[in-house]
């Protein structure tokens, strides 16, 4: 697509050029700009040639402001289909779509998973109604981004579960990020106490044979969550 936008890009340009070499060329030629307007031939084959560049450059434009509507359009769609509508990261078809980049192969050896739950959101939902526990997520995923620090792939796996992958991880890392999560909540909830945030996560990192698969590796976070809230 960046491809096709340098390409119609560089067509508009060349035709606004062709276009302004020829009136400055009738203009600055003294005989050729008698000749048209004494001979009305050339008059009208200068003025139809002028026409198919004008013609030549709107239809052009409209390609492109057409393109640039699908390509939008395109996005929108993308966000629709990839992005979670009520916080904006990965949905949980993304991170079906991102460990299926996996299969068939061995976890990596720096690859650590932290899962995290909204404990409280049925709580809150009860209480506040859904506004209050949709407030409630939109505010836990924004604590989880302001505490991500490099590379690292965030997404909403369910209702109120959220996943973390680390690529290039050590337990430095994971323990930095849960931390940063800790001070963040705290201070959201120091400034909502009629509405707080309760969460539990789990991680599974470097476990050795026991996990051999990404998806094994994010199913243990998981039931370590689990073990954490039970």
């Amino acid at each position: 697509m960046k491809r096709f936008d340098i390409v119609k890009t560089l067509q508009l340009a060349l035709l606004v050029l062709l276009s302004v070499i020829s009136v400055l060329l009738v203009l600055s030629d003294g005989d050729l700009y008698a000749a048209m307007a004494a001979d009305s031939h050339i008059r009208r084959l200068g003025i139809l040639l002028w026409a198919t560049l004008g013609l030549s450059f709107l239809f052009l434009f409209y390609d492109f402001n057409s393109y640039s509507d699908l390509k939008r359009e395109n996005i929108e769609l993308d966000n629709a289909v990839y992005s979670d509508a009520l916080t904006g990261i990965a949905n949980r078809h993304s991170v079906d779509m991102y460990l299926a980049r996996f299969v068939g192969k061995n976890v990596p050896e720096d690859m650590g998973c932290v899962t995290l739950e909204l404990t409280n959101l049925s709580s809150l939902n009860s209480e506040l109604g859904h506004n209050g526990g949709d407030e409630a997520i939109q505010a836990f995923t924004d604590a989880l981004l302001r505490s991500v620090s490099g590379a690292c792939f965030l997404g909403r796996n369910g209702g109120n579960k959220f996943v973390a992958i680390f690529r290039d991880c050590s337990d430095a890392r994971i323990e930095r990020f849960l931390a940063a999560v800790r001070s963040e909540v705290d201070e959201r909830n120091a400034e909502r106490p009629d509405a707080p945030v309760r969460y539990a996560s789990g991680v599974a990192f470097r476990e050795g044979e026991a996990v051999k698969t990404v998806t094994e590796l994010v199913a243990l976070s998981d039931r370590r969550l689990r073990q954490v809230r039970n």
